[in-house]
């Protein structure tokens, strides 16, 4: 995997993960293991890992519990991307992100449709910033975030908090 931003100061990203199932738990949860080993592999810190419901309320107040956390720098929610009654990650992040990074849920999608076809147009994967921090939201499956960070989070996150450390 090329990494296009070698310059950056930053080797290491203290990262949250955050699941979002109503059926899975921590012993479950496949993805969220997958996720932190890839961060891991890569030098990264998981410095918060959660399983909540799918609960617009619980989404919300963990955000804002997770952005006041002065050594976070990146959350990375998985599930709750679809259109399905109980999915609300997207609809929670995409009212609460202050810029979004729009780009990243269309490369998501472009490369998932790769992989799966037109069933990618159902993923709301989404990504921006909230209270100077970078938020990702891919959807649930292991595919999908093997995908989402092997492809786009890991490549760009120490570029991505630079420039948000410039401000």
């Amino acid at each position: 995997m090329a990494i296009p931003h070698q310059d950056s100061q930053i080797k290491s990203v203290n990262c949250a993960i955050i699941t979002v199932s109503d059926t899975r738990n921590e012993e479950t949860d496949i993805s969220g293991k997958i996720m932190q080993q890839i961060l891991i592999n890569f030098g990264h810190k998981i410095i918060h890992y959660q399983v909540i419901k799918d609960n617009p309320d619980d989404l919300k107040s963990l955000l804002i519990n997770l952005t006041s956390n002065q050594e976070l720098n990146c959350i990375i929610f998985s599930g709750g991307t679809g259109i399905s009654p109980r999915d609300n990650t997207y609809d929670i992040l995409n009212q609460m992100l202050e810029k979004t990074l729009s780009g990243f849920g269309e490369i998501f999608r472009f490369l998932s449709y790769q992989e799966i076809g037109s069933r990618a147009m159902a993923s709301r994967a989404t990504a921006g910033l909230y209270n100077g921090k970078i938020v990702f939201s891919l959807p649930g499956s292991q595919n999908a975030v093997k995908l989402g960070l092997e492809k786009l989070i890991i490549p760009e996150l120490t570029h991505l908090i630079d420039q948000i450390n410039k401000g």
